[in-house]
């Protein structure tokens, strides 16, 4: 699970959902990664995460948290390097579906990734192992 020196990673939005939802079995996995990157300051994500993250807490898991609750989490991860997403990720994102066979979501937070400067994404949405435009997936729950 550890990240390696100031290695800059990516988190998704599944990790950070984890991370914030404490009933799930991946919540202390999820907590002790985020919590390391960002004191390693190596923690990036992008506006498409933190907005699927609102949504999820607020209005899709079990035990939903409040929007006052979310936005907390929201505040303290805007803390570190957040990837703004504009028309050429969008593009770039298109492009990739095509030439991968990914979902155009998944694709959008791999060139954020990217554009991040992050080399790991931590993330159990692709297959771990695999590296796409420079950024290696990794599940931290595998």
């Amino acid at each position: 699970m550890s990240d390696s020196g100031s290695e800059l990673a990516f988190v998704d939005t599944n990790v950070l959902v984890y991370a914030a939802a404490p009933n799930d079995v991946r919540s202390t996995a999820a907590q002790l990664l985020v919590r390391e990157l960002m004191v390693r300051e190596a923690l990036r994500t992008s506006t498409q995460v933190l907005q699927e993250f609102f949504v999820v807490v607020t209005r899709k898991i079990k035990v939903r948290l409040t929007n006052e609750q979310a936005l907390e989490f929201l505040d303290t991860w805007s803390e570190c390097p957040v990837a703004l997403l504009d028309y050429p990720a969008i593009r770039e994102a298109a492009k990739l579906t095509a030439a991968r066979q990914l979902s155009f979501w998944d694709s959008l937070i791999l060139v954020a990734a990217r554009r991040s400067g992050a080399k790991r994404i931590y993330t159990e949405d692709l297959q771990d192992g695999q590296i796409i435009l420079g950024v290696q997936v990794i599940n931290p729950f595998r």
